[in-house]
């Protein structure tokens, strides 16, 4: 039984010899390690001999479908997965450079029981990573990254015959016929196409071009150096691009996409960002007309509008408030039987009839297409301003150490629970109800509401408040939650505040 060993020194004997893994990779739902600092690719080829023993060991089928994103180093981190996957004795399904939503597309299209997508999302050059999942559409949640990586790090890895390797082509040109299949638009429609030179640089053109929308390109060329800005439609660097491409072109609106193009963001013609979880209200009304009585999940850091829209409620919509995180999010779209999931972050997922359930930034933007298509008289700004006022906080995040912030969490939690039945007010408000799915979004009785939450995948607390009323308001709730969080001594600076 060979170890994986936990330090990692570049340009050694060892570091081309020996597996060597920083466990901090094995994230709650991906992994993701600076490469070559945290992994080496003796340590990937550990990783995919772990991966294959976990598909034996839960009685998978020993078939993976595994793709790629555009970085220079992606294909030598694949080739290293592929490698121990095999032999895991599994056979592996070579379908190239992908987006990851590809990926995921490939196990339907291939009939394949497992996925792995060698990616670093969004992050930046240098750092390296993979998505994985085994019953589609869903991906690695805690449980099965946790079981994944005590294989891995206790070196429980088992070799077995039978592996082989198979490259499939086709299925770049297979994924766009499905996202867009014989749809056309008949109003005229000029995007703002921002693919901040990442791997979606090489769909989207596309995508727009077959559905007839004219095409106003942003950084459009695949780079792996990205020399503008790393592709994150989070990120107000790219957002203000986008915001200027669409003033500058008089464009009807801008969609941009994250690095493995999971994720979509939208600004609309007068050059406005509408964050995701207000984009999703949109969508989501849109979808409650054509499927009245449909359930709608929204992660906790999302807008209440969700739940108190009087277009959604009129059409029976109902709202489901779940964990923030791809794999938590798909896991509960498919769970209840929603039509779509929506997460503040970017990440959508549409469920049958309109997409699979998996996250996927470019089913995204056929779909806004299609809403624009059924709204001919209406711009995105006329969609945006029909949606009723609130007032947010950005995302906001107080420094808390990895090995810390789960446990100060945890006593956040109980101390806001006990306000509550104390009955206690929030802003001078009676609170409604505080939900814990994720950490603890304490709702007033108007709606408004307050959220503290562990991050995933950095040292951190996050804070996000939203109130139906006013500004004031808002800071009000930030600044009741944030006396809370400061009881916490382990609690450090925010990265920014209202």
């Amino acid at each position: 039984m060979n170890t994986p060993a936990q330090t990692v020194t570049p340009n050694t004997w060892e570091f081309l010899r020996d597996a060597m893994i920083m466990p901090t990779g094995f994230r709650e739902y991906d992994a993701r390690w600076k490469y070559p600092e945290e992994i080496n690719l003796p340590g990937v080829t550990a990783l995919g001999l772990g991966l294959g023993t976990q598909m034996i060991a839960r009685g998978i089928d020993p078939v993976i479908a595994v793709g790629n994103d555009y970085r220079d180093y992606s294909l030598s981190i694949k080739n290293a997965l592929m490698l121990g996957l095999m032999q895991a004795g599994i056979k592996v399904l070579d379908i190239g450079p992908a987006v990851s939503p590809m990926a995921y597309f490939a196990q339907f299209h291939l009939d394949a029981p497992a996925v792995a997508m060698v990616t670093a999302s969004h992050n930046p050059n240098g750092w390296t990573g993979v998505k994985m999942g085994f019953e589609r559409p869903l991906t690695h949640g805690p449980d099965e990254m946790s079981e994944l990586k005590a294989i891995v790090l206790e070196g429980r890895g088992q070799r077995r015959p039978g592996g082989s390797y198979e490259y499939v082509d086709g299925v770049r040109e297979a994924y766009l016929d499905d996202l867009v299949g014989d749809f056309r638009m008949t109003r005229p429609l000029k995007v703002v196409c921002a693919t901040g030179n990442g791997t979606a640089s090489a769909f989207a053109p596309e995508l727009f071009a077959r559905m007839g929308v004219e095409v106003v390109p942003s950084h459009n060329e695949l780079d792996y150096t990205f020399p503008h800005y790393n592709p994150n439609p989070e990120a107000m660097e790219m957002l203000h691009d986008m915001a200027a491409s669409v003033r500058a072109s008089g464009a009807d609106f801008a969609l941009g996409f994250d690095g493995d193009g999971d994720r979509c963001g939208v600004v609309d013609n007068e050059g406005e960002e509408i964050f995701a979880d207000k984009m999703g209200v949109i969508m989501a009304r849109d979808f409650a007309r054509l499927y009245p009585g449909s359930t709608f999940v929204a992660d906790v850091k999302s807008t209440g509008l969700f739940a108190s829209d009087p277009e959604l409620q009129a059409h029976g919509a109902k709202a489901d408030y779940w964990k923030t995180g791809h794999s938590h999010m798909k896991r509960r779209v498919k769970e209840i039987g929603a039509l779509a999931g929506f997460e503040k972050s970017g990440h959508y997922f549409l469920a049958e009839p309109i997409g699979r359930g998996y996250d996927c930034g470019l089913r995204v933007a056929v779909e806004i297409c299609k809403l624009m298509e059924r709204n001919p008289d209406k711009s995105m700004a006329d969609l945006r301003r029909a949606l009723p006022v609130t007032y947010a906080t950005p995302t906001m995040s107080p420094y808390c150490a990895d090995l810390e912030k789960y446990d100060v969490l945890e006593r956040l939690v109980a101390k806001l629970v006990a306000h509550h039945e104390a009955g206690m007010p929030l802003a001078g408000r009676k609170i409604a109800q505080v939900v814990t799915v994720n950490g603890a979004r304490v709702i007033l009785d108007n709606g408004s509401w307050g959220l503290v939450r562990a991050s995933s995948n950095t040292p951190n607390l996050v804070v996000v408040c939203e109130s139906s009323e006013s500004d004031a308001e808002m800071r009000a709730i930030f600044a009741d939650i944030d006396a809370v969080i400061r009881t916490e001594p382990l609690v450090g600076e925010y990265d920014q505040t209202i």
